[in-house]
């Protein structure tokens, strides 16, 4: 056997086993309370066998102690753990567990025979450091803050490779130096501190076996296999948007490690919403199930019904479990018909969604049954957001090729921005004409400052889903009278299953609207009582009027009563047109006082950017005064589309409210257009925070309360700064002189948000008008001027 000290080894320390500090607690138990009859019993071993003391250092030796070393480490492994806990005891460099729980071995002996775990992505020039850092904790009690995570890759009984992250417990080693090794003082750690990559350096300090290692360690084993695979999905992601496909990924091992299913298959169809059909034109490289062979299919085609209303409508996933089952109940069915013929016996397919767009649909499939199902399809929630960002990155690049096929590039820039693009086109042109090797260059706005700002729908959500529920028990109210008028013609005992099933429904629904009563309702509709009606209106006269009837209460393309739900939709989509067209208006007079660069979106409600500076203006000199303007523009703007919002409200289909927020950034950033993506985006991980802060800050609550700090009829003003404070309690006090601000403003502290701490915010209410303004809309640099210095 090979000794634990070899001299050939490059580590700062010989290594000896032992077991002294064990005894040493024993001893201290024994001082406080001579009942500790196990410290005895092992002190005894201490005083029958002193080499467990004074250390061991070759493997034969031992083995011969087996049975003492068990009993010495007992207290360390007590039995009522064993099945629960993954640990072993081991020495640094050496592949040897000489005390273990069963949980430990059971892991092992499932690996294969001999098999030992290798630390993943550890190297000898890493061993020798974390070497040199057990010596400067415990011999020189420095703490080099050698920090990283350690992890085994073990194969199980699956052949599925587990990852286990290694927490170590250092408390039972002892460290001597040899007369040898060098006495390091603060100068000499100063420089370690300093060279971390130069492993000469730590060999000067810390010479091979120079030290002496006796004791041994604890190794915990943790596992976070589903963590490590989340992981590897986001950087497959990332390699995904850089090689624009598949290829050199690894998707559907991840996705087997995410669901523990060996033979997991995934898909993907990529959506055409012109056409409204799935395609194989986004990533090509993988197939899609529900396309099998074919290029491109339309949606309605390559669904059924139920499927179709559930990733389309609700936008949520669609499960099959058993397809032989489902194949068996619903006969006509062409997608359960589909996936038998390609050996698929359970199925999840989830809608790729970004904002209220489907930009595709991933697939997931199994050759048994059961194994796909409503439980784990859960474990998609972690990782689909990450997917969504990088289709919706994929898609957008794919755009963009596409428009530049028929456009020059970058024709869709914001026209303040413009003349840069022009310049740096300028130089790429004239660098390409002379034979120079070149490219177009990134283009950068640096020191700009930001505003951003938001008249949000509050209760999209909750109106959403009321509309919902309304729209389903119209139509089971519908189908129930039809029913009742079947069974008063011609008696039978179906029609009162029927109707007993549909007053269920009824029920559920106005309890509480589940994703699965819905799913059950829409299921009911599709695979029962539509081609039920459908075989009654071929039977007679009288049944054929009173399917006609019912049809004329759905809409056509999806069977279902979509009367609520439009009602929703087209009181946020007039929200969002009138919002947008007074925004537009006043930006274009606002562009006159300086330029600057604005973007904005419509979601559920109206998001605007603004960045003013003066690396973005070409000719006119930037001054301070102009981002002050801007500030008090924006919340001129905020009032204006509260009071058009105020106006239109009592008009709109649905009655729903809005909460508007501005967000202050104290001081500027970089703003850099990326090409890949055609976007602005900020620049820089500090600056990535402003975004951060952007996404969470309208769901955070005041600090101590329940209370959202976005609240209908009232501003919020999002900052960190007192001197934004004071600089917009200014811009307040205007507008409350101009009448359109109440007298109630508010200081607030909001609760800490993840990574962003320190927020506050001004609250005030808008005081609203049924008439539009006569006086002006808009103040002159000299009002604010003349507002600010009183």
């Amino acid at each position: 056997m090979d000794k634990l000290n070899n001299n050939e080894r490059d580590f700062p320390m010989k290594i000896k086993i032992g077991f002294g500090k064990v005894f040493d607690v024993c001893r201290k138990q024994l001082e406080t309370s001579a009942n500790h009859k196990w410290a005895a019993e092992i002190l005894l071993l201490a005083d029958e066998y002193p080499e467990l003391t004074s250390g061991i250092d070759t493997f034969e030796e031992l083995q011969k102690y087996n049975e003492q070393i068990d009993k010495v480490l007992q207290p360390l492994f007590p039995a009522v753990f064993v099945d629960k806990e993954i640990k072993f005891a081991t020495v640094p460099l050496h592949d040897v567990a000489f005390k273990s729980t069963e949980c430990y071995k059971n892991l092992t002996h499932a690996a294969g025979k001999d098999f030992y775990p290798d630390l993943v992505s550890f190297d000898e020039e890493e061993s020798y450091l974390m070497g040199c850092a057990l010596i400067s904790s415990h011999y020189y009690g420095r703490d080099l803050s050698f920090q990283r995570d350690f992890h085994y890759n073990i194969p199980d009984k699956k052949d599925m490779i587990r990852n286990y992250r290694v927490v170590y417990n250092t408390d039972y080693i002892e460290i001597a130096k040899s007369p040898s090794a060098p006495e390091l003082t603060d100068a000499d750690f100063n420089e370690l501190l300093e060279s971390f990559d130069d492993i000469a350096v730590w060999k000067e300090k810390f010479p091979p076996q120079s030290y002496t290692f006796k004791g041994f360690i604890i190794a915990h084993l943790i596992d976070v296999t589903a963590d490590i695979s989340i992981s590897d999905f986001k950087t497959d992601l990332l390699r995904l948007e850089m090689t624009r496909g598949f290829e050199n990924t690894d998707f559907a091992r991840i996705f087997r490690t995410i669901f523990e299913l060996n033979n997991l298959e995934i898909g993907f169809a990529d959506y055409n919403d012109e056409s409204e059909s799935f395609e194989r034109v986004l990533f090509k490289e993988i197939k899609s199930f529900l396309l099998c062979d074919k290029k491109s299919l339309g949606s309605k085609d390559a669904l059924c019904s139920a499927s179709y209303y559930t990733l389309f409508k609700q936008k949520e996933l669609y499960v099959i479990t058993d397809t032989e089952r489902y194949r068996k109940l619903y006969p006509d069915n062409l997608l359960y018909k589909k996936l038998l013929e390609q050996g698929i016996k359970s199925a999840i397919f989830a809608s790729i969604v970004s904002g209220d767009k489907i930009l595709g649909v991933l697939e997931l499939v199994s050759s048994n049954k059961n194994e796909l199902n409503t439980i784990n399809a859960n474990r998609l929630k972690e990782i689909m957001p990450f997917l969504v960002n990088s289709v919706v990155r994929a898609k957008e690049n794919l755009e963009n090729e596409l428009e530049l096929i028929v456009q020059s590039e970058c024709t869709s820039i914001h026209k303040s921005v413009h003349w840069k693009f022009r310049k740096e086109a300028k130089r790429y042109f004239e660098s390409i004409t002379e034979g120079n090797p070149t490219f177009f260059r990134e283009v950068v706005f640096r020191d700009v400052h930001p505003l951003y700002g938001q008249v949000d729908i509050k209760g999209s959500s909750e109106a959403r889903n009321e509309a919902t529920k309304m729209d389903l028990a119209e139509q089971l109210e519908y189908v129930s009278q039809v029913i009742k008028k079947l069974n008063a013609i011609e008696p039978m005992p179906i029609f009162e299953q029927m109707d007993f099933a549909i007053a269920g429904f009824m029920e559920e629904i106005c309890v509480n609207l589940q994703v699965d009563t819905e799913r059950k309702i829409v299921s009911f509709l599709s695979s029962e009582i539509i081609p039920f009606f459908k075989h009654l209106s071929q039977t007679n006269e009288q049944h054929k009027k009173l399917v006609e009837e019912y049809n004329e209460l759905i809409d056509v393309g999806t069977g279902l009563v979509y009367k609520h739900r439009k009602d929703y939709d087209d009181s946020v989509m007039q929200v969002n047109k009138v919002l947008t067209a007074v925004l537009d208006r006043e930006q274009r007079e606002a562009q006159k006082m300086f330029p600057h660069y604005f973007e904005r979106f419509k979601t559920d409600g109206v998001e605007h950017n603004l960045y003013i500076g003066a690396s973005i203006t070409k000719e006119k000199a930037f001054n301070a005064i102009y981002l002050k303007n801007l500030k008090l523009w924006q919340l001129q703007v905020i009032c204006e589309m509260e009071n058009t919002y105020f106006r239109l409200k009592d008009q709109l289909p649905v009655a729903m409210d809005v909460a508007s927020m501005i967000l202050a950034f104290h001081g500027s950033l970089s703003l850099r257009f990326r090409m890949d993506e055609k976007r602005f985006d900020v620049d820089g991980t500090y600056n990535a925070r402003y975004e951060v802060v952007k996404k969470r800050v309208d769901k955070a609550n005041i600090k101590g309360t329940d209370e959202r700090i976005t609240k209908p009829g009232k501003i919020a003003i999002i900052y960190s700064q007192k001197e934004d404070e004071e600089e917009y309690k200014t811009y307040v006090k205007f507008l409350q002189s101009q009448l359109l601000l109440d007298d109630d403003l508010e200081v607030l502290e909001l609760e800490d948000l993840q990574g962003v701490t320190g927020l506050k915010a001004l609250r005030v209410s808008v005081l609203y008008s049924k008439k539009n303004k006569q006086s002006k809309e808009y103040y002159t640099y000299e009002d604010l001027i003349s507002e600010i210095s009183e």
